[in-house]
């Protein structure tokens, strides 16, 4: 511990070679104007943060290091120059507390402390301290990311398309129309909190053909939200696309609540990758339409090390679903091969309220769990699907859904009467700006993951990368 702490002093000191007797401000109060990219480093040193509609240089992102207790206005639509490289066209971070503060070098002693005092302490709650909360208005208006000139059908296979949004920053983020994104839209990976609300993401242009994806969608790989964070909540938001409208790839304590879907790949847990860590997922009072699946789960055949537990589904509408309703699959890329057994998946449950139709040719139910890998009682009293036709369930540890029994591997065309569980109400706390949220699910205890406490991909600190 304490040598990984002298290499970060190190790397401080490194970065302070003008050391001075006072501490720098983190943030000045003024308001900075960009209506250009040449305008960005000025106006990051401002904690009010006005945005001019202007057009991003191809290749470039429009990066913004904020630092604590920022406001960032959009006052007008921003269209991002097209070029053919990965992105992000769009980047909103922070600037460490410590690394903004010019050290004494008699103080090195009293950082060091606080590196190392109690191995209990985390990132989060070093960040809490500091107060850092940072607020992104988007007024209404429209970052358009000029998709039909990336497009393909091909997605992450064709040509380099850039990604749209990252953000590595705690906060919130809203009411912002995200126009047209040449591939995956936003990418979250912070230990918050954070909120993201009333963001409308319009893809829907892709669902049609153009001249160079060969009668296919044009649009690919367009994923709403792909998370890898820590003590998010997303809601109200709408997404029209042609992947998943959420996918969690990593990360605990997520809310995804009151948000509509429709065009993709419905909402996702996934896919999930060797090593990652998934627990306390809540999927409450969505609607997701014409899409391909409604609710998934899907971990990596070849996947090994990797926990999805604590994922609770809540008041949920799925309909006009074209090839599975709910879908538990451990095979993936493959749908319904052979699942692998490194991922364990544990107490996936369906509170209440949960309805789920599909197509003639569709789907109903499928799980598909690996030998041993699906653990635990799951109750599924709070689903009930209609339409299309029964699938193949392998897991006899799921309860209460009616079309399931506890020894066949086969599910049944029988019809019961759902039972009705007994819930309690949980709160969820999400920023200091926006307002506590209290939803029904069933009180359950779980072991959320503690953060490593390192430091963020792409340089900065308090995500979890992504």
């Amino acid at each position: 511990m304490y040598s990984k702490s002298i290499s970060l002093i190190a790397a401080l000191l490194a970065t302070t070679a003008s050391a001075t007797t006072e501490p720098a401000p983190i943030g000045k109060r003024c308001t900075g104007t960009i209506s250009s990219l040449a305008d960005v480093a000025a106006a990051i040193q401002c904690t009010t943060i006005n945005i001019n509609s202007f057009t991003v240089d191809a290749g470039k992102t429009f990066l913004l290091n904020l630092a604590a207790g920022t406001t960032v206005n959009v006052l007008g639509d921003v269209t991002f120059g097209v070029s053919n490289w990965a992105g992000p066209l769009f980047q909103i971070a922070y600037v460490c507390p410590l690394l903004n503060t010019r050290l004494r070098y008699t103080d090195i002693d009293s950082v060091l402390t606080r590196i190392v005092v109690e191995a209990t302490s985390t990132v989060e709650d070093w960040f809490a301290e500091a107060g850092h909360s940072d607020i992104v208005n988007g007024n209404g208006h429209t970052f358009n990311g000029q998709g039909p000139s990336y497009w393909d059908g091909l997605g992450g296979t064709g040509t380099t398309k850039p990604k749209f949004l990252r953000i590595t920053a705690t906060g919130t983020f809203t009411n912002l129309k995200v126009l047209n994104s040449p591939i995956n839209t936003f990418s979250v990976g912070t230990d918050g909190p954070l909120t993201i609300s009333k963001i409308t993401i319009d893809d829907s242009l892709g669902d049609e053909p153009n001249s160079n994806s060969a009668g296919k969608a044009a649009g690919h790989n367009t994923d709403g939200f792909d998370v890898g964070s820590h003590n998010l909540l997303i809601t109200d938001c709408v997404v029209m696309n042609q992947d998943d409208c959420l996918a969690v790839n990593k990360g605990t304590n997520i809310t995804f609540q009151n948000n509509k879907c429709s065009g993709g790949h419905g909402i996702s847990i996934g896919s999930i990758s060797s090593d990652a860590v998934v627990n306390g997922v809540y999927i409450i009072g969505n609607t997701v339409t014409d899409s391909d699946n409604g609710l998934r789960i899907k971990t990596k055949a070849d996947a090994t090390g990797a926990t999805v537990s604590g994922i609770y589904y809540t008041g949920n509408t799925v309909s006009t679903i074209h090839k599975y309703g709910v879908l538990i699959d451990q095979s993936y890329p493959s749908t319904l091969g052979t699942p692998g057994t490194g991922v364990l998946v544990s107490d996936v449950q369906f509170i209440s309220g949960n309805t789920v139709s599909v197509d003639s040719s569709a789907t109903r139910v499928a799980v598909n769990c690996g030998s041993g890998s699906c653990q635990g009682t799951w109750n599924w009293a709070g689903l009930k699907a209609s339409g299309g036709k029964t699938g193949t369930i392998n897991y006899s540890g799921i309860i209460n859904y009616p079309s399931v029994t506890a020894t066949s591997t086969t599910s049944k065309t029988t019809t019961t009467t759902t039972k009705t569980s007994s819930t309690t109400s949980k709160t969820t706390t999400t920023t200091s700006s926006s307002k506590s949220t209290t939803t029904t699910t069933k009180t359950t205890t779980t072991t959320a993951s503690t953060s490593t406490g390192t430091v963020a991909a792409y340089g900065q600190c308090g995500g979890i990368g992504y």
